[in-house]
């Protein structure tokens, strides 16, 4: 059976790379009107739209930065301007500190720009989306978390306090916003191949030890991640709400 997003839309933040960008291409060629944010990657922006042209969904790109509330509201209203009416949210942007940060030496500004963007970003972008979603009597919202959000990460520990922010913010939309047909999810994934990976992809002591701990001996592909992200989107999941997916090759196992 084949997934078919047509004549929907969606807006998708954090979408010209890793995991933001492979949702957007996926959902594209289901068929949904896809609008995404981006913040500095212009050029991969415009890379993903290029690659979506001949996919029967149509694609927008918005420069926002989903911290920002005004920001949120503008990526927002360009869809339902657009296209008349939002009904995916996929709250992907997220930011990881590559190098690690022991909780004596993290500074103000790192624990403030890190939750600013991994939990104020998605409450951002749920806030300027759930009226809309109410006002139709149905929406899905699905967010990305991180395995970090459920058991924590030593010198990461402001992201998987952010991360772990995102799941209970998950939960308890799922109750509140279920009245009104709107289902709330999240994906957590493990070490997926991304840029934001790309630190310890590159040195292989370190790659080792992080696959080391992954049953299936390697990271993920973004698009291992989005295709759980099209079907929590779907009809296939109509009856899901409040759940996490966990996707890490088995690592969460091992912990």
């Amino acid at each position: 059976m084949r997934i078919s997003l047509e004549n929907q839309v969606a807006v998708v933040t954090g979408g010209s790379r890793g995991i933001g960008a492979a949702t957007v291409k996926l959902f594209a060629r289901a068929g949904c009107n896809v609008v995404f944010s981006y913040l500095r990657a212009s050029k991969a922006a415009k890379e993903v739209m290029d690659a979506c042209r001949n996919s029967p969904g149509s694609v927008v790109a918005v420069r926002a930065d989903v911290s920002r509330m005004a920001d949120a509201r503008k990526l927002i209203d360009t869809a339902i301007r657009r296209f008349g009416r939002l009904d995916i949210l996929v709250a992907n942007a997220g930011i990881w500190n590559a190098d690690p940060e022991r909780i004596e030496e993290m500074s103000e500004r790192q624990w403030d720009q890190m939750v600013a963007v991994n939990l104020k970003g998605v409450y951002s972008v749920l806030r300027c989306a759930v009226p809309q979603m109410i006002s139709q009597n149905c929406g899905r919202i699905i967010a990305v978390s991180s395995t970090a959000g459920q058991r924590g990460e030593a010198f990461h520990t402001h992201y998987g306090a952010a991360k772990g922010g995102v799941i209970s913010l998950v939960k308890g939309l799922a109750t509140e916003l279920a009245p009104h047909n709107i289902l709330v999810n999240a994906v957590a994934p493990g070490w997926v191949d991304t840029d934001m990976a790309k630190p310890v992809l590159r040195k292989p002591s370190e790659k080792r030890r992080a696959t080391s701990v992954i049953p299936l001996r390697r990271f993920g592909r973004p698009e291992e991640i989005a295709m759980p992200i099209l079907f929590l989107a779907s009809d296939m999941s109509t009856y899901m709400t409040g759940e996490i997916i966990n996707i890490n090759g088995g690592s969460i196992l091992c912990g």
